[in-house]
């Protein structure tokens, strides 16, 4: 199935190696505004491809989308340049919305008329928003944001660090927005079956209150420490990203974290999610497992 890719900034070059690297599209089409950088991205990757996939990376326009099962949407201004890097700015992320928005309003008709059959990622910050935005665009439902997914790994990650295990043997997930006022789920994590507040006060751990405020910490800041080190928080979204769409591709039933369209409440947030159906039928369902417990 074919992949496309609008934007080949730092995290959508991120997008377009994991993906790549995951081998789970035969094609994967890179869109940037300066097309020189997405056929020299493209062409650079395609070299290395055989040692990890059979994806065929190229360069291409609107037109190319053509055929798309699922296209990521990661143009727009990001969290450096839009002065989004405050721990202490409420607003955080969504300081991007606006000058996003209107990029999107420039965008999403040419994707949708070029491949009107595809399920739409919303990638750029802030994703639960901007989903909801091009989904009315759109003028159809096969909109997902990545919502909480990659929060949820750091949790893992860094619980997993405190406990000494394997994060993909702990249960985790961050709820609400993709941003510094995110809800960490203490109450449902579980790794083997054991809450995460009993296996934390096991001997030689770091005790109390003190643990889960640093790790929340942890958590919350992360995007804003990454960036703080090299410019962009790109290479865990990348992955996060082209795991959705082996989701979609492959029909996985996988639940995961992301944001849908809440029909009853009227927003899309993050909600765990399962897909039914190929990433290219008009009919792909959305199953919101959680939704009838929202308040």
């Amino acid at each position: 199935m074919k992949v496309g890719i609008v934007g080949a900034g730092a995290v959508g070059a991120a997008c377009a190696m994991a993906t790549l690297m995951r081998g789970c599209a035969s094609e994967l089409i890179l869109l940037n505004r300066g097309r020189n950088r997405a056929k020299a991205m493209a062409t650079d990757m395609g070299y290395g491809a055989p040692l990890s996939s059979t994806t065929r990376a190229t360069d291409g326009d609107y037109s190319d989308l053509a055929g798309a099962a699922l296209v990521m949407i990661t143009v727009g201004v990001n969290e450096k340049s839009g002065g989004a890097t405050d721990r202490s700015d409420p607003l955080g992320r969504l300081r991007l919305l606006d000058r996003n928005a209107e990029v999107y309003r420039e965008v999403i008709l040419a994707i949708t008329v070029a491949a009107p059959d595809a399920v739409l990622l919303v990638v750029t910050d802030p994703p639960d928003p901007l989903a909801y935005l091009t989904r009315e665009l759109a003028g159809h439902q096969r909109v997902l944001s990545t919502g909480t997914l990659l929060d949820s790994l750091r949790f893992r990650v860094h619980l997993g660090r405190r406990l000494r295990v394997a994060p993909t043997d702990i249960e985790a997930q961050v709820l609400g927005e993709h941003g510094t006022s995110q809800i960490i789920h203490w109450s449902a994590a579980r790794v083997g079956g054991v809450p995460i507040t009993d296996a934390l006060e096991r001997p030689g751990l770091m005790q109390g209150d003190d643990v889960r405020a640093t790790i929340e910490n942890e958590v919350r800041y992360a995007n804003i420490a990454i960036i703080e080190g090299i410019g962009a928080s790109q290479y865990g979204i990348g992955m996060v990203c082209a795991r959705i769409a082996e989701i979609v591709l492959r029909d996985e039933r996988a639940v995961v974290p992301i944001g849908v369209y809440i029909s009853r409440l009227g927003v899309t947030l993050r909600c765990p999610v399962s897909s039914v159906g190929t990433a290219a039928s008009k009919s792909l369902t959305l199953l919101c497992r959680m939704s009838n417990k929202l308040p």
